[in-house]
C-alpha cells in the first residue's frame, strides 16, 4: 500500500482520540502537516502567547494561528496556504483547538472551515481530559494558595479549601467531559471535585450547595478554560456569587502549550501506524 494511499481524503475532518499523547519527533519532513492552532475570537492574547512558547519548544514544528471570528474565515486562509506549501495527496494541517473540552459554536465553525478550505486536514479532540491539564489546573489553584503546592516540589502543610468546583463552558456536553478531569485534579488535591457548567447545568449555585451539604465549607473555583472561551470576570462573578475564591484562567501555560504539541504528535503517529 502507497503512503499517499493511507493518508486522510481530501477535505475530510478526522478526530483522533488523542487521550494518549505522544510525543513530535525531535526531526519532521518538510513535507509534514502545518500545526494549526485555532481559537475563538482573534489570535491574540493566550492563544498568540501559547503559538510562541510551542514554536520555542518544537522548531521543527510549522506553527500557524488562527481565529476562529464570526465565519471562520481567517483559518480557511490558512489551511488553504498550507495546502498550497504541500503535495496535493499529504495531509496540509493538524488543527489543534485551543480548547480544554467540546465547545459548540467552536465546533461548528471548525468543521464548516475545513469543508470550505477543500485541504486535506486532521482536526484534533480538545486538549482535555488529560493528567497534564490537571496538573495545569492544580498549579493555578496553587498560584493563588488555593491548594497545597507539594505537587510542585513545594511543601504547605494544610488545605486551604475543602474543595474545588471546576468550571466549564460549552453547555452540558462540555461539563459531562470536564468530568475525567475533576477526578484527576481531585486525585492531585486529595479533595472533593465536581464539575460545574457556567452556561448551562448543573449550575455552579446547585454544585456549591451540594458541597456544602457534605460540610465543604471552604470552596474554590477552578476555571477549566485557556481564556478566549470564557471570561475571567465570568468566572470570578461566579465565584462571588457563591462566596468562594477563583483560580485564574489557565492562559498560557506551558503545559498547555505541550499538550496541543501532543495532539499533533499523536496524529503523526497514528498515521504511521495506520
Amino acid at each position: 500500500m502507497s503512503e499517499s494511499s493511507i493518508l486522510p481524503v481530501r477535505g475530510r475532518a478526522v478526530r483522533p482520540s488523542g487521550r494518549h499523547r505522544r510525543p513530535v519527533p525531535s526531526q519532521l519532513p518538510p513535507e509534514a502537516p502545518a500545526l494549526v492552532l485555532t481559537t475563538l475570537g482573534d489570535a491574540t492574547g493566550a492563544a498568540a502567547e501559547l503559538a510562541a512558547l510551542i514554536r520555542g519548544d518544537h522548531p521543527q514544528i510549522e506553527v500557524h494561528l488562527a481565529g476562529l471570528g464570526e465565519d471562520g474565515k481567517a483559518l480557511t486562509a490558512g489551511l488553504e496556504a498550507a495546502a498550497r506549501e504541500r503535495p496535493e495527496d499529504g495531509v496540509a494541517a493538524i488543527v489543534v483547538p485551543l480548547l480544554t473540552g467540546p465547545h459548540p459554536v467552536a465546533d461548528r465553525l471548525i468543521a464548516a472551515t475545513v469543508a470550505a478550505s477543500g485541504a486535506s486536514v486532521t482536526v484534533t479532540e480538545p486538549l482535555g481530559p488529560h493528567p497534564l491539564l490537571a496538573e495545569a489546573l492544580h498549579i493555578r489553584l496553587a498560584e493563588k494558595d488555593l491548594a497545597r503546592a507539594d505537587r510542585m516540589r513545594l511543601l504547605n502543610v494544610s488545605s486551604p479549601v475543602d474543595a474545588v468546583i471546576l468550571a466549564t463552558v460549552g453547555g452540558e456536553n462540555a461539563a459531562v467531559e470536564a468530568q475525567s478531569t475533576a477526578v484527576l485534579l481531585a486525585s492531585r488535591l486529595t479533595l472533593p471535585v465536581l464539575v460545574a457548567s457556567l452556561d448551562s447545568a448543573p449550575g455552579i449555585t446547585d454544585v456549591a450547595e451540594r458541597l456544602r451539604t457534605i460540610g465543604a465549607q471552604r470552596i474554590a473555583l477552578s476555571p477549566c478554560a485557556i481564556g478566549p472561551e470564557m471570561a475571567s470576570d465570568l468566572a470570578s462573578d461566579a465565584a462571588a456569587e457563591i462566596g468562594a475564591d477563583c483560580a485564574d484562567l489557565l492562559g498560557a501555560h506551558g503545559l498547555i502549550a505541550e499538550l496541543a504539541a501532543r495532539a499533533y504528535g499523536s496524529v503523526l503517529a497514528a498515521d504511521r501506524q495506520v
